[in-house]
């Protein structure tokens, strides 16, 4: 899992890679919603923000089909699923480095998984159903009452597959980062890590602990 697999990757600084797999995928799985970026035969990028599902060596996800992003992708072009963790504005003031020497600039922290491979979309209703109950179980199995697809009458449950498409991306690399000031000093670090607390961004100020994803 890195990013000099794949030319056009993402831009990884060896201090912010995550080469862990296990972790990369709790991530995908955590967030449960990503960005697929691919592009027409003219080259145009289209982008959508997907509710996805990562399993085994698939990404698997729908489009609604009035969406044309979905007729727009050419059998087997590669594409690209961006999954966005916390994220978090750094100020220099926050750096114990500004008073000693002022050669500090802003910068954001920030943690996020790339996925890239071949896309294929699916028109069936099937193959669509099997992706819905999915990403319905996945979010809902954990409630009291958790809602299922077959809760809905079969007649509405039918129209409403007939009104969304498949899509499914291979994925052959992955590219994971967590960057959290890891290259700056251990008084630069708590300096942030006390901002993010002081403004309750405790999210932030954990990853600032951790330095994972």
């Amino acid at each position: 899992m890195a990013s000099e697999q794949y030319p056009d990757g993402m831009y990884v600084p060896h201090f912010n890679r995550v080469d862990d797999f296990d972790q990369a995928r709790a991530f995908v799985d955590q967030i449960g919603v990503a960005t697929l970026i691919t592009a027409g035969t003219d080259g145009v990028p289209d982008a959508t923000l997907l509710p996805i599902s990562w399993q085994l060596d698939q990404v698997v996800a729908h489009f609604a089909r009035a969406n044309e992003h979905w007729r727009r992708i050419v059998a087997g072009a590669p594409g690209l699923v961006v999954v966005q963790g916390t994220d978090a504005y750094v100020s220099p003031g926050w750096y114990a480095t500004k008073a000693e020497h002022g050669r500090v600039v802003p910068t954001w922290n920030y943690s996020a998984v790339q996925l890239r491979g071949p896309v294929t979309v699916h028109d069936d209703p099937d193959w669509v159903r099997d992706v819905v109950e999915t990403l319905t179980n996945r979010r809902e199995d954990f409630r009291d009452t958790p809602w299922h697809v077959d809760d809905a009458p079969e007649k509405y449950v039918e129209g409403q597959l007939r009104a969304i498409v498949g899509v499914e991306l291979t994925v052959e690399t992955v590219d994971a980062k967590a960057k959290w000031s890891q290259n700056r000093s251990d008084e630069d670090r708590a300096g942030v890590r006390a901002a993010y607390e002081q403004s309750g961004h405790d999210e932030a100020a954990s990853r600032m602990t951790t330095g994972g994803l």
